[in-house]
């Protein structure tokens, strides 16, 4: 978290002056490289360097944040032993929620994705990367320290982590597990750390499938809508 206490404005660096049509070029090229982008559940045993993770969690470092407080922490695992702790807490959890804590709409939301109790996918894949959202900051005396905008803050945190490692080439699925305060004692993470997510993380095996219902998005015109100055007969 920044230390300084008053505003000190610096010249804008790395700046990156496109043309209008180089613009285009380049955001093209990112939606096609996303839309290329699936969860998976079948991961193979081919392992991922550390290096790869660590940088994708560096680059989710760098998304903006309320206050410019950084509100998250990233923990990346590939000890097979805690894999194995987390998977068995998860799959307590997930055996309570389809055994009725759901409901049966949102049992039915979820039957097209193919969801249950058994989450091979958390000791299968290579990594683990628990998410955590900080509640609040602590200083070095011990002190509190306000945070602000903290779940918008560890979303865009999240997005472009997912976004990392799949420029890298890796595949990953997010995991909700209701309630995840067992990541708190399984990883040894303070109190003020709430466990928001759990990516699965690894390359894909030669076999594996995707839901049918997930390819299916939304069109551009339910996404969005354009608000534009009108213009007259003259700037025409």
């Amino acid at each position: 978290m920044t230390s300084e206490t008053s505003y000190r404005p610096l010249p804008l660096a790395d700046r990156r002056d496109l043309t209008d049509a180089e613009g285009l070029v380049d955001v093209r090229q990112y939606l096609d490289l996303m839309r290329t982008r699936h969860s998976i559940r079948d991961y193979s045993n081919r392992p991922v360097p550390q290096e790869i993770i660590t940088t994708a969690i560096a680059a989710a470092g760098t998304a903006p944040s309320g206050a410019n407080q950084q509100p998250w922490f990233f923990a990346a695992i590939s000890d097979p032993e805690l894999k194995a702790q987390i998977r068995e807490a998860a799959e307590a959890e997930e055996e309570k929620f389809y055994s009725g804590r759901a409901g049966d709409a949102w049992l039915a939301a979820l039957e097209p994705i193919g969801t249950g109790v058994e989450k091979p996918h958390l000791t299968q894949a290579p990594w683990l990367i628990v998410i955590f959202a900080q509640r609040y900051g602590v200083a070095p005396d011990g002190t509190r320290q306000k945070h602000y905008y903290v779940p918008e803050s560890v979303g865009i945190a999240t997005g472009i982590l997912i976004t990392a490692l799949h420029a890298a080439g890796l595949y990953c699925l997010t995991h909700t597990p209701n309630p995840m305060g067992f990541l708190n004692q399984t990883l040894d993470r303070p109190e003020h750390e709430k466990p928001v997510m759990i990516l699965a993380v690894g390359h894909a095996t030669e076999d594996a499938t995707v839901p049918a219902a997930a390819n299916i998005k939304k069109p551009l015109e339910e996404i969005m809508a354009l608000y534009q100055a009108q213009t007259s007969e003259k700037d025409t």
